[in-house]
């Protein structure tokens, strides 16, 4: 073989390797693209689900010390995440900001009593729990009340409970998509070594001797993919925070490596995967299929 035809079929090697390593990160960043949405939904779920607040209206004439022992007791309790103390003026203070003018003014007296916002852990937030929380701590003499917007509970949980239920379907079907998407890209690269798979072969290689290298370039090849993956959904995160800053409080760097280590895994996986059994395939075909 001429200098000539070499240096092309090298080229040609070369430019299959690359379009392969591309289509590979493309595909893994689509894929960990959607497991950070996933991670995103899942601290947005929590963020609302934390954030559900219940008003536990004081009686009127309990001591402040006695309401700070009160709230004390309350957030020892294994369904309190923490709480908030407001007094009569505080409450004063945050409803006359909201009206937009003086109503003590207007009645002479401050009507409002002295109350404590509980939020709940993020697994305690639903009806069920929350009733047998307030239950519980309803035996109390100092408390009045307590005051939750139950349909808004019902409402949060169900969203939440059909949004996950769509997303993770999705994954599932965008998982399988990938996995076929890489698998066919590596059977287009091995088809264009296929002849020099069946020379090694002729010549007396073992299959493992052939195998070897194949399966180390695809895992390289897998490996670069992933990071090069890695790179684009680092920039995607950035960017998406420029636009959105308060994707800031669902930011969960712990959850992103594990991502990141995942696709990894995967394009290491897939790609290694799908050479050997692309090489496998030219193996045990015969010499007349290969035109085919």
């Amino acid at each position: 073989m001429s200098e000539y035809e070499l240096s092309g079929q090298k080229k040609k090697t070369k430019s299959v390797y690359i379009s392969t390593v591309i289509s590979i990160a493309l595909v893994l960043m689509v894929t960990g693209l959607l497991g950070l949405i996933l991670v995103h939904a899942k601290n947005l779920s929590k963020y609302v689900k934390e954030n559900i607040v219940l008003n536990i209206i004081v009686n009127d004439g309990i001591s402040e010390g006695d309401v700070l022992t009160l709230q004390k007791d309350i957030e020892k309790d294994p369904y309190t995440l923490r709480s908030e103390y407001i007094s009569k003026e505080l409450a004063a203070k945050n409803l006359k900001e909201d009206l937009g003018e003086d109503f003590i003014e207007f009645l002479g007296h401050n009507p409002l009593l002295p109350a404590i916002d509980v939020y709940m852990k993020e697994d305690y937030a639903n009806t069920d729990s929350i009733q047998a929380f307030i239950n519980k701590i309803s035996k109390n003499e100092k408390i009045k009340e307590v005051v939750y917007q139950e349909s808004l509970i019902d409402m949060v949980n169900h969203n939440i409970r059909v949004i996950s239920i769509v997303v993770l379907a999705f994954a599932a079907i965008l998982l399988i998509i990938a996995i076929a998407l890489i698998n066919n890209t590596i059977r287009l690269a091995i088809y264009s070594q296929r002849f020099l798979i069946k020379s090694m072969q002729l010549i007396g290689a073992t299959k493992n001797f052939i195998r070897r290298p194949f399966i180390t370039y695809g895992i390289v090849h897998g490996l670069l993919g992933s990071l090069i993956s890695i790179l684009l959904l680092i920039l995607i995160l950035k960017f998406a925070q420029q636009q959105v800053p308060e994707l800031v409080f669902l930011r969960n760097w712990y959850e992103f490596a594990l991502i990141f280590i995942g696709v990894i895994i995967l394009g290491i996986l897939i790609a290694g995967l799908s050479t050997y059994f692309a090489v496998t395939k030219y193996l045990k075909a015969k010499s007349n299929d290969l035109y085919s």
